[in-house]
């Protein structure tokens, strides 16, 4: 994992003493609220509805044991006794008070953290494959990209006022689990035939109100050349991104207005500019680069066999369990280790919240059987990237101590929701009691497993924090009259075969939403050729007509 050098933690302290001061003439009126709004953006303080909300970063989606219990340790002092953790790989603290934001930050800095650029018109926290340095697929661990692009681009002094906020993602899988394609610049690690490392770029991706699929800029981009081509496109973008409209500033807009070919021209011709006037010869040599990538080395795992006699006997007698290790674990790169997601998606939760508790429990299980390392995950649920088959029904049990063994990742009620209106200052409906409903509608654990695979996404604005565009089924909360109104969209998919969702029909009222979705799976279960088809490839071999006459059918036109 990495480790701040001096020149990191330097820095890192001297904002939060910045920022501390910034805070207190704020406090004490020496500061406007215009003139601190722009500060308080790029160093994560939002004011949200209820009070102030601080978004910390964790970048690339990795934590440590003792960075989690410093979360924890947050939540419990300076909040409300929990945290939630965001479709972005960071977490929030819904209910800061403005006297204690400095205190938060040096809690933060004390254990290699921070909020600075999770906010604001600038490159936001940059994520990555939440399996990152563990799955079976992987081609590279992308975490080392991920921390060169940080240290790049924070405090960036060409990138700290972009047309519109920026983010980027990589992945190290052909398995596509960053969202790559949704980003404003996602990067997927290839080789080329000679076994060289590099990258498929790919931008213009974005959801909000003007949902697009990312292009792919260059198929193989060399690793040296990473930083020069990612300037170019930032210039290309920073020169000609609307500054007139925020609706369309974003680069997505950009590329289709200014056509795709004609972007990548201009990138091309920044990128031999850059070249051509020295700008290799700042690039980080390979020396730097294989300092960052000795930070990421695998653990040490003692040698284990393949196949665990203890977990197959509890697959075999424990039905709980089972069904957990089912959907739960993934296979690691290692014999005799798993990867296990951790579901924050209880029956009837708050998706993406955890308790002090909660945190604390986690970081003493990333101790006890992952060599100290977690994972938060785009789809809000937390990773024990390392655990030896033979603990896993030991890590289990001790879930279930924590009511946090729900077998449901990638399940129907494996939710992604924002925070929406009972949060945010920007939403326009709720998002979290929708998403509460359907989850009890479909606790039944074996009706679950027979759905098999049904991304559920929801946003509580147009803003789509929740990803809905790219849900097998998206759920988007509007206010319409005075009313919330639900709009649902179909077909959307967040893999490397990424597709945005098509709306079926008018809003939906809150209440009709769960039988709407329990209508949509009946239908799906009749219409499936096999067990193994999964409702997003039923929708791309029918369309989706029958399942809009599912969604809208009601009562009293089957009683006409």
């Amino acid at each position: 994992m990495y480790r701040y050098d001096e020149f990191d933690a330097a820095y890192v302290r001297e904002r939060v003493a910045q920022f501390r001061d910034q805070t207190q003439r704020r406090i004490d009126g020496r500061l406007t609220e215009d003139e601190y709004k722009p500060l308080r953006l790029q160093n994560g303080l939002y004011l949200q509805l209820h009070a102030y909300m601080l978004r910390v970063a964790i970048p690339y989606g990795t934590l440590s044991s003792r960075q989690m219990r410093a979360l924890a340790e947050i939540a419990e002092r300076w909040d409300r006794g929990y945290g939630h953790f965001t479709t972005r790989q960071n977490i929030q603290f819904n209910w800061t008070r403005l006297s204690d934001v400095g205190d938060i930050l040096d809690h933060l800095a004390a254990v290699e953290m921070h909020a600075i650029q999770t906010s604001g018109n600038c490159i936001r926290n940059v994520t990555a494959d939440h399996f990152a340095g563990a799955a079976a697929d992987e081609i590279e661990d992308p975490r080392p990209t991920a921390e060169l692009i940080r240290q790049w681009s924070t405090a960036h002094p060409e990138f700290a006022f972009l047309p519109r906020k920026f983010k980027v993602a990589v992945t190290g899988s052909p398995n596509d689990r960053a969202v790559t394609r949704s980003h404003d610049i996602g990067l997927r690690m290839l080789r080329d035939a000679n076994g060289a490392p590099g990258y498929e770029v790919i931008v213009g991706g974005g959801m909000g109100r003007t949902p697009m699929v990312g292009k792919v800029m260059r198929g193989f981009l060399p690793r040296a050349e990473l930083l020069p081509y990612l300037e170019a496109i930032l210039r290309v973008y920073n020169l000609h991104g609307r500054r007139d409209n925020k609706y369309k500033a974003r680069i997505k807009i950009l590329v289709h207005e200014t056509g795709e070919a004609e972007i990548r021209e201009q990138v091309e011709a920044e990128f031999r500019s850059i070249l051509a006037n020295g700008g290799a010869a700042h690039l980080p040599g390979e020396a730097e680069l294989a300092r960052i990538a000795a930070y990421f080395a695998p653990p040490a795992l003692p040698e284990r066999s393949a196949v665990s006699d203890r977990e197959e006997d509890a697959r075999t007698f424990d039905p709980v369990f089972a069904a957990w290790a089912e959907v739960n674990t993934t296979p690691h790169g290692v014999a005799g280790y798993a990867i296990a997601t951790v579901s924050l998606k209880a029956i009837g939760a708050s998706p993406g919240d955890a308790t002090a508790s909660q945190m604390r429990a986690l970081a003493d299980m990333a101790d006890r059987y992952s060599q100290g390392e977690l994972r938060i995950s785009h789809e809000q649920n937390v990773i024990l990237p390392h655990v030896a088959r033979d603990d896993l029904p030991a890590l289990h049990a001790a879930l279930l101590r924590e009511e946090l063994a729900e077998a449901n990742s990638g399940l129907i009620s494996d939710i992604i929701a924002c925070p929406g209106l009972d949060y945010c200052a920007l939403a326009t409906a709720r998002s979290i009691p929708i998403a509460q409903d359907i989850s009890r509608r479909f606790s039944d654990g074996p009706r679950a497993r027979a759905i098999g695979e049904f991304r559920i996404k929801i946003s509580g604005c147009i803003n789509a924090c929740g990803h809905h565009h790219m849900g097998h089924v998206g759920i988007l909360g509007l206010e319409k009259a005075g009313v919330e109104s639900y709009q649902i969209t179909l077909g959307g998919d967040h893999t490397e075969n990424a597709a945005i969702g098509e709306r079926v029909g008018p809003g939906l009222g809150a209440e009709e939403v769960g039988p709407a979705i329990e209508r949509l799976v009946d239908a799906y279960l009749d219409l499936r050729a096999s067990p193994e088809e999964r409702f997003v490839d039923v929708c791309r071999r029918l369309g989706l007509a029958p399942f809009k006459a599912a969604i809208y059918r009601e009562d009293k036109r089957d009683a006409a």
